[in-house]
C-alpha cells in the first residue's frame, strides 16, 4: 500500500511538472500582435480590416500569442498593456529577459498608423525591442512625425497611396539604418482600381474614398496578415 501510494505521489508530481513546465513554454513567448484602427473608429468596429485581421489571428493562434485591437486616441492604455503582458511574473517590474524577450508586432491605419511608430517609440525608452512595426496610409497626428522609424524596431513597412484629400506617408526611414530594416514603401493607386467601402460613412466614401480604399483593400491586407503569420511562425510552434 505505501510503495502504491508512493507511486500515485510520484505520477501526480510528474503530471504537474508536465504541465507548469508546458504553461511556462505557452507564456514565455511575450508575443504580442497590437493594431490600431484610424480617425474615431471604435476598436471592435468589424468593418475595418484590422479588427478583421486581429479576428482572424485570434481563432488561429488561441494561445501563445496575445492580439489586441485599439482606438488610436487609447495608445496609454495600449502601452499599459504591453507592459503588463511582457510582466511575466507579475511583480510590476520588467526585468531584462522580460524586456529583451518581447516580440511585439505593431500595425495601423491613418492615425492607428501614427500611433504604432508613437507606440515603439515609447517601448524604445524602456529598452523594449519591436519586431516589426506596419503602416497603412499613415497621417502624422499634430506635433507628431510619424516617417521617423525608432532603433529598437527591427523591420517596418509602409504602404500608402497619394489620391483624394486624405493620403498617407509617402515615405518612412530609420532612424539607424543599421539596426532598422525598411522593408519598403509601397504605393498603391486606386484611381483605376476601385474596393469596395461598404460599410463606411457616406461622407468618408465621398470626400476621402482612396484613403478607405487602401483600408479595405484585400491585397493589402492579405500582404499584411502573410507578415504577420510569417513573424508567429518562427515562435509558435
Amino acid at each position: 500500500m505505501n510503495r502504491f501510494h508512493t507511486l500515485q505521489r510520484l505520477a501526480l508530481f510528474i503530471v504537474i511538472l508536465a504541465s507548469t513546465q508546458a504553461f511556462s513554454e505557452t507564456i514565455s513567448s511575450n508575443f504580442l500582435v497590437v493594431g490600431f484602427v484610424g480617425g474615431f473608429v471604435r476598436h471592435n468596429d468589424a468593418v475595418h480590416q484590422e479588427v478583421q485581421l486581429a479576428n482572424r489571428l485570434r481563432n488561429d493562434f488561441p494561445s501563445g500569442v496575445d492580439i489586441d485591437v485599439f482606438a488610436n486616441h487609447s495608445g496609454r492604455q495600449a502601452y499599459r498593456t504591453i507592459l503588463r503582458s511582457l510582466d511575466q511574473d507579475h511583480n510590476g517590474t520588467l526585468s531584462e529577459a522580460e524586456r529583451r524577450d518581447a516580440r511585439i508586432i505593431l500595425y495601423g491605419h491613418s492615425w492607428g498608423a501614427s500611433e504604432t511608430i508613437a507606440i515603439a517609440r515609447m517601448l524604445q525608452h524602456d529598452g523594449i525591442p519591436v519586431r516589426l512595426t506596419i503602416q497603412v496610409d499613415s497621417v502624422a497626428k499634430p506635433g507628431f512625425n510619424d516617417r521617423l522609424i525608432p532603433p529598437n524596431v527591427d523591420r517596418a513597412v509602409n504602404f500608402y497611396q497619394l489620391n483624394g484629400l486624405l493620403h498617407g506617408q509617402r515615405k518612412i526611414v530609420a532612424m539607424d539604418p543599421e539596426r532598422t530594416h525598411i522593408l519598403g514603401n509601397i504605393r498603391l493607386d486606386y484611381r483605376l482600381h476601385s474596393v469596395n467601402c461598404d460599410g463606411y460613412p457616406w461622407y468618408a466614401r465621398l470626400f476621402m474614398r482612396p484613403h478607405i480604399e487602401i483600408e479595405s483593400d484585400p491585397r493589402v491586407w492579405d500582404r499584411i496578415d502573410s507578415m504577420i503569420r510569417a513573424e508567429l511562425s518562427q515562435v509558435i510552434r
